[in-house]
């Protein structure tokens, strides 16, 4: 079950990023991105986290993982000592990290930035999607500032 889930969420993900870098940025497109890949991807979220984290589903626990939660780094370090644990992680990735390459992409888009100059700062974002939205924040500053103040 998790390894098909697995790749289903990293698909969806995919799709959403192709979608972002190549389709024209028409509100046709951005509502499949939004709806079809991060609203399907936090579903897909909802539905394991609920799962996995109230016991309903066996969480492929793996030997010597404690018990999950949040009030540690022994217990955030257990929910992903298992497929289902590791599997909400990266969904939590996927679909947060293309939301935000969304916004890149808007924010850019507005600011005037060329797709050659976005593409970049997408690809970093889909890579380790801290970086890229981090470098994107530096960047955009200078425009964001003169837009600001005209």
């Amino acid at each position: 079950m998790w390894p098909a889930l697995f790749s289903f969420v990293s698909v969806v993900a995919m799709i959403g990023w192709l979608m972002l870098a190549a389709l024209p940025r028409k509100p046709l497109v951005h509502s499949a991105i939004l709806y079809l890949g991060v609203a399907v991807l936090c579903f897909v979220y909802l539905v394991c986290f609920t799962l996995v984290t109230t016991g309903r589903i066996d969480p492929v626990a793996m030997p010597g993982a404690g018990k999950p939660g949040f009030g540690s780094l022994e217990d955030v370090q257990a929910i992903f000592q298992s497929q289902g644990g590791t599997l909400i992680g990266w969904t939590h990735y996927l679909a947060f990290d293309l939301f935000i390459g969304m916004w890149i992409a808007r924010d850019a888009d507005a600011k005037g930035f060329s797709r050659l100059v976005q593409l970049p700062f997408l690809f970093a974002t889909f890579m380790a999607g801290p970086i890229g939205l981090f470098c994107w924040l530096v960047v955009r500053e200078r425009r964001a500032r003169a837009a600001g103040r005209g």
